[in-house]
């Protein structure tokens, strides 16, 4: 087990991993973290499922996979899909828990993260939740809305009061836990990390070749969540750009959305791609005037720090939680959700070619300095390794 001197032997437990990449920035986050845990010499194992929508991962069973320096071990589940049900994977918990200094439990809501929680308590090993901002009232209060909360009454509560600590990335995600009365032992803050890319195919020799110059991109999961409905609204204001919207519909919202933009007056401008692959969505970033994430709840953000990373400048909603680093940063503009001030803060940027440059170049400089991986690995290290000091000490 850890001391001082050593280095960390650490469990994720995931209920969807990479390549699985449907899942948006759960996935692209908790491997970027264990990767770049990996890179700092800790010896990281990621738990998981194959479950990939309605298909399953072509991966091994059970085996050890070697991902960017992560062994990650991939977990059938048999039924109960929905919860990522995996008797194999509790299995293989309760077998080898003990061999690591600390577990770091992802998500909400899923039976895998309630699984690594009880064992996890069971064996006096420190675990760490990370919500990934499914704790948010408006969320729970929507969509389930009676199962999520009789969930977080018989699970998440304990589940969250016994963690050693709970990690949210940002200030509003920290606000949520607090207004919904759970109380964790300690809630710490840490950024999400952005990995981007410097080597990227033309837009023009893609799948998105001959999409309308400028345009404004939207990128991400399509969903109710993103303030999609609000963003189209928006562009009966926005007389001279373009709108892209990419992304995996999600839970069959696209018809809606492509009904408002037919009762709109800017429907010739508004485009849906589809979704977009890792290699692609460079591509799509980096030919884009500006990103907009008009979400009405969003724990970070993640696409956010990646349009960041590549110079573009941003449009938020303050209920996007790297909204802070935005502002801070003045690597755009954090807009009100009313259709008018969206369309305002776009109309801004559009008309000023020097702020949309000056913006994205102090968000590409905020992204280096301060959302990369491997900064963001640093400070979820001393978080793994005060846990295990402070479990070494009480076992000793």
């Amino acid at each position: 087990m850890w001391d001082s001197a050593g280095t960390l032997r650490l469990l994720h437990v995931i209920p969807s991993y990479f390549p699985a990449v449907r899942y948006g920035g759960l996935t692209s986050a908790s491997h970027g973290l264990a990767s770049a845990l990996a890179r700092r010499g800790n010896e990281v194992h990621v738990y998981t499922t194959t479950v990939d929508g309605s298909t399953d991962l072509q991966v091994p069973h059970g085996v050890p996979v070697q991902q960017d320096g992560v062994a990650v071990s991939y977990f059938p589940s048999p039924m109960l899909r929905r919860l990522y049900w995996s008797p194999n994977l509790a299995l293989e918990m309760r077998r080898t828990i003990t061999t690591f200094d600390a577990v770091h439990v992802h998500s909400t809501y899923l039976w895998p993260t309630w699984a690594a929680a009880r064992i996890a308590e069971r064996f006096v090993v420190p675990y760490i939740v990370s919500p990934h901002g499914m704790l948010v009232r408006r969320l729970i209060q929507g969509k389930n809305r009676w199962v999520k909360t009789a969930w977080i009454n018989l699970v998440e509560r304990r589940s969250l009061r016994r963690a050693w600590a709970v990690h949210v990335t940002s200030d509003a995600e920290a606000g949520e836990v607090a207004a919904m009365g759970f109380k964790p032992q300690r809630v710490c803050k840490v950024w999400h990390g952005v990995d981007w890319s410097s080597e990227f195919p033309a837009l023009a020799a893609g799948p998105f070749a001959g999409l309308p110059r400028p345009y404004a991109l939207f990128l991400g999961r399509i969903n109710w969540e993103k303030g999609l409905d609000r963003l189209i609204a928006a562009w009966n204001h926005v007389p001279d750009l373009h709108l892209v919207i990419a992304g995996n519909d999600e839970g069959g919202y696209l018809p809606r959305l492509q009904e408002l933009v037919r009762a709109g007056n800017g429907s010739d401008r508004i485009h849906f791609v589809g979704p977009a692959s890792n290699e692609h969505k460079w591509a799509l970033l980096s030919a884009a005037e500006m990103f907009l994430l008009p979400s009405y709840s969003e724990n970070f953000g993640c696409v956010v720090a990646e349009a960041m990373a590549m110079a573009r400048p941003v449009v938020v909603t303050p209920e996007v939680g790297i909204s802070e680093v935005v502002r801070d940063a003045g690597a755009g503009l954090v807009a009100g959700g009313s259709p008018e001030l969206l369309a305002a803060a776009v109309r801004s940027l559009h008309a000023d070619p020097t702020l949309r440059q000056d913006m994205g170049d102090r968000g590409r400089r905020a992204a280096l300095e301060r959302l990369s991986w491997d900064a963001v690995a640093a400070d979820m290290e001393a978080l793994y390794a005060a846990a295990a000091e402070r479990y070494s000490a009480t076992r000793h």
